[in-house]
């Protein structure tokens, strides 16, 4: 920093408030700072940094790993976010989701001296680990479940319920009064949340509740599905729409239909959930609930550090947005 403030004309003080963002340097002592930091090749030392300062400016990032567009897109997200807020990221992979694999993980995490913790629980067994836990630093749990108020955790999530209900208030609106609900695992938080909006939101409606079907996440399940559910239809048994869980679902269910001669939405409706990469190019192109994943990382991570800063934030969810596509009419006369 010195080699910096003396190529650049100016003090070290001046060089420590471009690096960490003060509005009080003026732009062309700044654009000068930069330059010299770029001519010289200066990097910060974090190590000497955190000695100095008391502070790692390092978040722990807990996920399961799944490969699935949800808790893959969360993790993206918040370290995405992180990084724009000038703060590392460490990530601990859960292969089991025990209560003693989570807290090693989290131990882990002390050793490291981290500020913060955020994890991305799906799964029941993993956000009922982490209510037992007791951190000595914040946690930001990102799982759609209310938690006892004696937890020490800061809950977020994307309100699945709201999702779930934008899903199936536009399939009624449309006319439809048979609207099937193709669920995910029942150990996954988000496909708990869903199917109980969609059971809400018939029941208020005044229409028949009729068992959902269970299915795994993926578009070979979503297909199973799609095959039963078109003998169905034409036996004229079956429903005239389906709210699937996931866009992989629909689109499994989606081939199914088409194989049997069934035509969407002419014949039944598809609305999923996700509003993953591509699903505007299903045939027909998906409507869907999009998650949005970028506000979902930003406001972790601003909770996080608001709370590093002493700050007390509250639980949150976040408002998800219907995306209306051509998988979903009016049912025939």
């Amino acid at each position: 920093m010195a080699d910096v403030a003396a190529l650049a004309g100016v003090s070290h003080q001046t060089v420590s408030r471009v690096l960490n963002g003060h509005r009080s340097v003026r732009p062309a002592t700044r654009e000068k700072v930069l330059e010299a930091i770029a001519q010289l090749g200066y990097r910060r030392n974090s190590a000497a940094r955190a000695l100095v300062t008391a502070r790692t400016a390092t978040v722990g990032v807990v996920t399961t790993g799944s490969p699935l567009f949800g808790p893959s897109s969360t993790l993206i997200a918040v370290e995405e976010a992180a990084r724009e807020q000038g703060w590392y990221v460490s990530v601990a992979t859960l292969r089991r989701y025990d209560a003693e694999t989570l807290h090693g993980a989290l131990e882990h995490f002390m050793d490291q001296a981290v500020e913060g913790i955020v994890v991305i629980a799906p799964h029941t067994d993993v956000a009922d680990a982490v209510e037992s836990f007791r951190a000595p630093v914040p946690v930001v749990l990102i799982a759609a479940r209310d938690l006892r108020p004696d937890v020490p955790v800061i809950p977020l999530s994307v309100d699945q319920r709201a999702g779930a209900r934008l899903a199936v208030e536009h399939l009624i609106g449309l006319g439809h009064r048979q609207i099937l609900h193709v669920a995910g695992p029942p150990d996954w938080l988000d496909a708990v949340e869903r199917k109980e909006a969609w059971r809400a939101v018939l029941a208020e409606h005044g229409l028949a509740v009729p068992d959902p079907v269970v299915a795994s996440w993926t578009a070979d399940s979503g297909y199973a599905v799609g095959l039963d559910l078109a003998r169905r239809v034409a036996a004229g048994e079956g429903p005239t729409a389906v709210f699937t869980a996931n866009d992989q679902l629909a689109l499994g269910l989606l081939r199914a239909l088409w194989e049997s001669g069934l035509s969407v939405p002419d014949d039944v409706s598809v609305v999923g959930f996700d509003d993953i990469e591509g699903s505007g190019h299903f045939i027909p192109p998906l409507t869907t609930v999009r998650q949005p994943f970028g506000d979902l990382g930003r406001r972790s991570v601003a909770l996080l550090l608001a709370a590093v800063d002493g700050d007390g934030p509250t639980a949150e969810l976040i408002a998800p947005e219907l995306v209306v596509r051509r998988s979903a009419g009016a049912p025939r006369a």
